[in-house]
Parts: C-alpha cells; structure tokens; sequence
C-alpha cells in the first residue's frame, strides 16, 4: 500500500463522497444537464490557474534540481489541461477571454486558496498532499467511467472529458504524483505526521465534493 492509498484508507468517507458524487455518476451515465457541466467546465478552468500556481510554488518550496523538474512537469500538465476546457466551452460560444472573465465561485476560492495556503505554511509533502486529490482522483474517476476503455463510450455526450482522465497521459500524471508522495514519504514520515496529512487529505476531498455540488447546483432545480 502506497501512502496515497493509506491517505485515501484514513479519509475513507470523505473520498467515497468525492468520488462517487453524484455529479460524477451523473456525468458517467450521460444524464448530467449540460448546463451543470458548463458551469463547472467554466469554475474548473479558474480552478487549474490557481492550480498552476500551486506547481509554481513547488518549485519555489525545491531544494533540489530533480524536485523542480517534478514542479515544472506539473505545471505543465495543469496548463495543458486547460486547453480542454477551452476545447469544450468554444462548443457553447464561449471564448478563453469569456471564460477568464468569470468571477470566481465560493467553492472555487474555498479549494483553491486551502491548496495555496497549505502549501505557503507547509511544506512540499502538505502542497501534494493538497494536491492529490484532484490529481489522483481524477484519474481514478476517469478510469471508473471508461472500465472498457474510451471507444466503447461510443457517442457518450461528456466522452471527451473523460476520455481526457482515462486515457494513458494523463493516467502517467496521476502515477508520477504518486510517486513524488511516496517520495517525499521515504525522506521524512513519522506516524504523527501521517495523521496530520491524513487530516489535510480528507479536508481537500470535502473541498472535491463541494465542487461538484457547485457544479450541479448551478444547473438550478431538475
């Protein structure tokens, strides 16, 4: 067992709610409004430029060559990330400018700034920590959605988005996160300081649920 799955064990509830929300059943089964879907397309593109800041302050927390390498791969994959989103909004007439003109949600604010703040007080292993879950999770949801792979999703309304988290770059991003946090694990873990991850952990996967509510919530009343 990883130390992402010891964190994900110890935050049992709190991930299961996440993963298995119902916007994330909905959006599997094709039946998610699509005005729901937009609105957390649209939150989700601010959420990554927050996010790309988070990699940019891992570099700044590396004291080593092979650590900002890690941030700078990091970076790189929230950036490229984004081009989704500009992808599937310019479907609904929505333009980069349009997109980063929206202000940003309450729950956008609430998660993105705990990643920001966990990692300004903490260290390295707190930033990916706060970071996992999304990174992590996204991948396994994403692989939970497409389990015959992405062509038998046929003509699946949301197939590219999740084609985008079950196909094999991005399942090689969650895979690298992994191992920096067992990395960071090897150099400096006590049991103390697991249960303070764990603690930060279950904490960014309430935030992940939060968000999907935003996004189904923003759709109005079925």
């Amino acid at each position: 067992m990883d130390i992402f799955d010891r964190l994900k064990a110890a935050a049992a509830d709190d991930w299961r709610a996440y993963v298995d929300h119902d916007f994330v059943r909905q959006l599997g089964a094709g039946t998610l409004p699509e005005a729901a879907f937009r609105a957390y397309l649209v939150q989700d593109y601010l959420f990554l430029i927050q996010f790309a800041r988070a990699y940019a302050l891992a570099a700044y927390k590396s004291r080593s060559l092979a650590d900002i390498r890690s941030a700078q791969e990091g970076l790189a994959s929230v950036l490229h990330e984004t081009e989704l989103h500009v992808r599937l909004c310019a479907r609904w007439g929505l333009s980069r400018a349009d997109i980063e003109a929206a202000p940003e949600h309450q729950a956008t604010v609430a998660y993105t700034r705990f990643v920001l703040d966990a990692g300004a007080a903490g260290d390295l292993m707190d930033l990916h920590v706060a970071l996992a879950p999304c990174v992590v999770g996204y991948a396994e949801i994403g692989r939970a959605l497409a389990p015959n792979g992405i062509e038998a999703l046929g003509n699946h309304p949301y197939r590219e988005w999740i084609g985008e988290y079950a196909g094999e770059g991005y399942q090689g991003v969650a895979a690298n996160a992994r191992r920096r946090l067992d990395d960071f694990a090897a150099r400096a873990m006590t049991e103390r300081r697991f249960t303070e991850l764990a603690g930060l952990f279950g904490a960014a996967s309430r935030l992940e649920a939060d968000f999907w509510q935003m996004g189904l919530d923003s759709a109005g009343p079925a």
